[in-house]
């Protein structure tokens, strides 16, 4: 009986497009999460050049590896961030500079390995395709502020735009389902990645703010039981969780923009007032909790546009399946914001839209400015 329920419930929340993100339908890939130090981790705890024993990447929190690099020269920064860039490059609390650095050696070397794949005659005419379509990602990603890197598996990375050491507030963007290195950001579709709502989150706040497109968890990959769970979830909001505290004692809290999927990451990230200024849910499942305060920042969620098809998937949670309430139903206690000419479950950071707007004055902590959905008038004393 029980199995028979279970199987009766998946199948409901499957046929209702049960929360695959940005992609809208795909066939179901059942995902494994990526999860412990990045990798390079072994030669890094064995290196003792520096006659110090460097911080554990699987452990040293960001105050300590903050701690550690302010102790050292230019020059030695430097030399580890060549001996080890992929180690360096995804150190939460290591200087940004210095991280952008790494990650460029760390990205340069990855393209470089591809593309010698994608020469070899040995390999199939598969293998050397997705090789050569790997190293043109990699190539893309050249110059550009990238905070962190990882190659494996589905790839992850995390893209800041603005400047993180003088910016007066900082926002991260955490994306749903079908986000990892490949698809970060997307001509066809370019509100509806975290690279393409950084952007426009960054330009319309201007200089003052500085705004980290973070690919930095496995995602789900289409319709399926990974979605409808919040395994993948759990996995990476300790992620979310070290890097907010390594941007912490730079900018103040920062303001967390959680999409889709993206808002149970949030939820999992166990954040506290020191991590987070406040938490903005769009195009929300659920967050596994059942009342905003059960979160312990203060909670905005957008009103879901009419077009949005998150909608329709139920919220519940039985048997470890769905996430809960919905975040912008009366009785979750969000302060729900007016989104106002925004169509589709990508389309809340459209240029135009009142939650674009709205996104601006909370990340600039304007919350004065911000504008209420027309059925919640009161949202600025909610929470």
């Amino acid at each position: 009986m029980l199995l028979r329920f279970r199987r009766t419930l998946v199948a409901a929340v499957l046929a209702a497009t049960a929360v695959v993100g940005v992609g809208g339908w795909a066939v179901a890939d059942g995902q494994t999460a990526l999860t412990g130090p990045p990798p390079g981790t072994a030669a890094w705890r064995a290196d003792t050049v520096l006659g110090v024993r460097l911080p554990d990447p699987g452990d040293a929190g960001p105050e300590e590896v903050a701690a550690f690099f302010a102790g050292l020269t230019p020059a030695q920064q430097e030399a580890l961030a060549v001996r080890h860039p992929l180690v360096v490059g995804n150190l939460d609390g290591a200087p940004f500079r210095l991280r952008y650095r790494a990650n460029a050696l760390a990205l340069d070397e990855e393209r470089r390995t591809e593309q010698a794949r994608a020469d070899d005659p040995a390999l199939s005419g598969a293998r050397r395709t997705a090789a050569r379509t790997r190293a043109e990602r990699y190539a893309t990603l050249a110059g550009r502020q990238v905070l962190a890197f990882d190659p494996r598996g589905r790839g992850q990375v995390a893209e800041v735009y603005g400047d993180l050491a003088t910016a007066r507030r900082t926002a991260v963007v955490v994306p749903g389902s079908d986000i990892d290195l490949m698809s970060f950001d997307r001509a066809g579709d370019p509100y509806g990645t975290p690279a393409g709502m950084a952007r426009e989150l960054r330009t319309a706040a201007g200089e003052q703010l500085a705004v980290i497109a973070w690919a930095g968890y496995t995602t789900p990959v289409g319709v399926g039981l990974d979605a409808a769970a919040s395994d993948l979830a759990a996995a990476g909001g300790p992620r979310l969780h070290r890097l907010l505290a390594g941007l912490a004692p730079h900018g103040g809290p920062a303001t967390v923009f959680c999409h889709s999927y993206g808002s149970v990451v949030c939820a999992r990230a166990g954040l506290g007032p020191g991590q987070a200024a406040a938490l903005v849910l769009l195009g929300s499942p659920g967050t596994d909790a059942d009342h905003a305060a059960d979160l312990r920042v203060p909670v905005w969620a957008a009103e879901r546009n009419d077009t949005d098809w998150i909608g329709d998937v139920p919220h519940v949670s039985v048997l470890g399946l769905g996430h809960g309430a919905d975040p912008t139903a009366p009785g979750f206690g969000a302060r729900l914001l007016s989104s106002a000419g925004s169509h589709g479950h990508t389309g809340y950071f459209a240029p135009g839209t009142a939650s674009l707007a709205n996104f601006t004055a909370l990340a600039l902590g304007d919350t004065a400015e911000v504008r209420c959905a027309d059925r919640a008038p009161e949202c600025h004393d909610a929470n």
